[in-house]
């Protein structure tokens, strides 16, 4: 789909936290359509998260602030509803691996069989993000790990709150 004059784009998911592969999703998306909207799920089957999701929009806030057409929001229910709620046109979701491409295209589907009209934008991320996830930089950071190249500096200071024990 080309992007095209008035196009809006949802990008939801829970950025528990936000990584630096989100970010550059964020940035590519932002120069591709009009305007974006990032969208923190509210109600999630991933288990417990580490953090709110107020952190997180704040957290997501924050790291976009310099994207003039970018703003943070949280939803919950449908995604094709909040879609249709905002005015959008798409849904931006990143592809990492053909694993995620099997969900994503699963997830894609049944949104187009609810809304025919609202399509999906898969994006790849930079290279050096391809195997950069929330959960793996949650598990690597609570072990101890460096993770400041791979998520803003504000999430590594929230991090670092909210994980005792690691000054990286």
């Amino acid at each position: 789909m080309m992007a095209t004059k008035g196009t809006k784009a949802i990008y939801p998911g829970t950025f528990d936290p936000p990584t630096n592969g989100h970010l550059d999703l964020i940035a590519r998306a932002s120069r591709i359509v009009d305007e974006l909207v990032v969208a923190v799920l509210r109600n999630t089957q991933k288990g417990t998260p580490l953090f709110t999701v107020p952190e997180r929009v704040e957290m997501l806030r924050e790291a976009t602030a310099e994207f003039a057409n970018v703003s943070v929001t949280m939803f919950d229910g449908l995604l094709v509803d909040f879609a249709r709620e905002q005015g959008a046109k798409a849904v931006l979701r990143g592809i990492r691996a053909i694993s995620d491409y099997e969900y994503e295209f699963q997830m894609a589907m049944m949104n187009r069989k609810l809304d025919p009209e609202l399509e999906t934008l898969f994006m790849m991320p930079a290279e050096k993000y391809t195997y950069v996830s929330s959960r793996l930089i949650k598990g690597v950071f609570e072990l101890g790990g460096d993770v400041t190249s791979l998520v803003p500096p504000n999430v590594v200071e929230r991090l670092k709150q909210r994980v005792p024990g690691n000054g990286k």
